[in-house]
């Protein structure tokens, strides 16, 4: 199993860093916010799409601009589905790797191809790939209008040592209402995916949750 990163966002972490949003408040409203990151892919994003749409769910769609750009009409399906779309950088940077101008660059290329499809882009959320941000990094993205999102749950679809059975643990032993939940619509977390989103929808959905997009 993966230890070197929490399935759950320490609540110290959050503290230490305010300014970002990892989850939300919801008084006596059962909402989870379900996120996925890195595509648009065809078929997985797809199967994400078909999945969301058999309980009825909405979600935030972290893209990335060079998979928007090879499969416009997946992109298209899920504005057409009114989720939310978000930036994940264009070529899915890391930020500890790269200096402010190339990373500023990549995040705005990544909203022109997004611009080009939606015409308008009122909701700018960001979510660094890997959860790489740094203040710098930071304070150039609030000043061209960006919040940014992380998470209060990764449920570690990605990681091809977990078996989908302790993947669909992660999610459903740590979130809570409110939870920001990752997963990642990519074909390196296809094979827990598939499996593990039927699960947690059906399961959280028996029990009076409702699944939003973020708005902010």
């Amino acid at each position: 199993m993966s230890v070197l990163i929490p399935t759950k966002t320490p609540g110290i972490i959050k503290k230490i860093y305010p300014n970002y949003i990892w989850d939300f408040y919801t008084e006596d409203e059962k909402k989870i916010y379900l996120t996925f990151d890195d595509g648009p892919i065809p078929e997985v994003t797809e199967f994400v799409l078909e999945q969301l749409q058999r309980f009825n769910a909405k979600a935030t769609f972290f893209c990335i601009g060079d998979n928007i750009q090879k499969h416009p009409e997946v992109f298209k399906k899920i504005l057409s589905d009114e989720h939310t779309i978000g930036n994940h950088t264009m070529h899915h940077l890391k930020a500890w790797d790269n200096d402010i101008k190339t990373y500023i660059e990549n995040v705005t290329s990544c909203e022109k191809e997004i611009l080009k499809l939606t015409k308008s882009h009122n909701q700018k959320l960001f979510r660094p790939p890997y959860g790489q941000i740094s203040i710098s990094k930071f304070s150039e993205l609030k000043k061209i209008g960006y919040q940014i999102v992380l998470w209060d749950i990764l449920s570690k679809d990605w990681d091809n040592t977990l078996s989908p059975k302790e993947c669909l643990k992660n999610v459903i032993t740590n979130t809570k209402q409110g939870s920001i939940v990752v997963f990642h619509d990519s074909i390196k977390a296809y094979k827990n995916l598939k499996i593990v989103l039927p699960e947690v929808l059906s399961y959280f959905t028996e029990k009076g949750y409702v699944f939003d997009k973020i708005e902010y």
